[in-house]
């Protein structure tokens, strides 16, 4: 099932992006329409922090959960760095690792991981409210709903410890939004080694790395560059599982005869349509050292034969041709539009004839949800990237020369959304 993406009533007065930035005069009855439901949302929210209504609402059985569901909202806001320090430490010290082999006391767990009690029974206590951790019977703990979840997934528990590098970066988050210098420090950007310079290169490819000088030795010098490229490669593999599943139960691949995946990290996704598609041919294309590292990860499997490894850089090299799909799984959103512009113009330049790019990853959505505050700052700090609205990419992906972009209807979109661009 697809959903065609189709440009709202008064898509020629607002910003390209999806996000409702006007840019045009809009007619007046819609400005008056505009203006009254302004003044009575102005109204609404006088109301909303009105003390009398306050006093009413608390008393009133049918208007009680309402104001308690927006007051917890509103301490959530306060409590989620707490939240995610409980989380990282009951998963560093070891706490959802234990309870989830066996139930055991509070003065069990203390012993069996060498923290004074009367410190341990405050990260516990918090993890039961936060479901990670359950209480028992005989006043033992045992795993919770929320921590099972996170010790069963290698890729949540990679993504947990990874994201503490995040929360440092956000420790000065107006340094970020002020300033280049800001982001360039940021740990986050320094961990992916293609955010450097404008080429995204590595030391192997075109001869050098550019990096700025803040950047340089040792932190991202030529000797530490490979093990920073596993590193990183390692972490997207593991933490792909999820969006492999959303693509793969939204799309048919057996139409296909030729896949060429840009940006295939260590090749999880290739892989997975290898053992599920047998004629499949599939083609690799990643970063010099990134390919090295897929190349050998895929030597001895029994669907190598079936693979194509392409070292280079989408920024400077060309897109190879012979694919009549060409996929970009969890890639257009690490870089610039600038970037990504081109990019699509160059997948559009290699497809043949009723070719096809599918893109899958987190996009915005233009109301807002939740999830959109974590990405907007993660892929800040990254760099270069952007969270973009389906509306957004699908009209870039027009303007590279596609005529027909459909949002497929996948289980779980916030994992990934998938937008499929046809060539004819």
């Amino acid at each position: 099932m697809t959903l065609n993406i189709e440009l709202d009533v008064y898509s020629s007065m607002t910003d390209p992006s999806g996000l409702g930035q006007p840019h045009a005069q809009a007619p007046t009855s819609v400005r008056h329409q505009a203006d009254w439901r302004e003044r009575l949302r102005s109204t609404v929210d006088r109301w909303m922090v009105s003390p009398l209504l306050y006093r009413v609402s608390v008393s009133t059985f049918f208007t009680r959960w309402f104001t308690q569901k927006r007051t917890r909202e509103v301490f959530d806001l306060m409590a989620g760095f707490v939240h995610f320090q409980v989380l990282l430490n009951c998963l560093r010290l070891g706490v959802l690792r234990r309870v989830h082999e066996s139930p055991c006391t509070l003065e069990e767990l203390a012993q069996q991981l060498g923290l004074p009690i009367e410190r341990l029974d405050r990260l516990v206590w918090s993890a039961v409210a936060l479901k990670l951790v359950d209480q028992r019977s005989n006043g033992r703990y045992g795993i919770g709903p929320l921590g099972v979840l996170v010790v069963s997934y290698p890729g949540i528990e990679a993504m947990v410890e990874h994201n503490a590098l995040l929360y440092a970066d956000m420790a000065d988050t107006p340094r970020m939004l002020k300033s280049q210098a800001g982001i360039e420090d940021a740990k986050m950007h320094q961990y992916w080694p293609y955010t450097f310079g404008q080429d995204g290169v590595t030391a192997e490819h075109n001869c050098e790395l550019e990096l700025p000088p803040e950047t340089q030795a040792p932190r991202a010098s030529r000797a530490s560059l490979a093990p920073q490229t596993e590193r990183y490669s390692t972490l997207m593999s593991v933490s792909q599982n999820f969006v492999i599943q959303e693509i793969t139960a939204s799309y048919d691949f057996s139409q296909h005869q030729t896949v060429l995946d840009v940006g295939c990290g260590l090749g999880r996704f290739a892989s997975t349509l290898a053992q599920q598609q047998g004629a499949l041919s599939l083609m690799l294309m990643d970063l010099p050292e990134v390919v090295k590292l897929t190349q050998r990860s895929h030597m001895n499997t029994n669907y190598v034969s079936r693979m194509s490894f392409v070292p280079g850089s989408f920024k400077t090299d060309p897109i190879p041709m012979g694919a009549d799909l060409v996929t970009l799984v969890r890639v257009a959103h690490d870089h610039s539009d600038q970037d990504v512009e081109h990019l699509f113009k160059k997948i559009h330049a290699a497809l043949p004839l009723r070719g096809r790019l599918l893109l899958a990853e987190p996009m915005a959505d233009p109301k807002g949800e939740r999830q959109d505050a974590y990405f907007h700052f993660y892929l800040m700090a990254m760099g270069e990237g952007r969270l973009r609205t389906p509306q957004k990419l699908s009209n870039m992906m027009q303007q590279a020369g596609f005529s027909r972009i459909e949002l497929l209807a996948n289980p779980m979109p916030t994992h990934a959304r998938i937008l499929v661009a046809y060539k004819t």
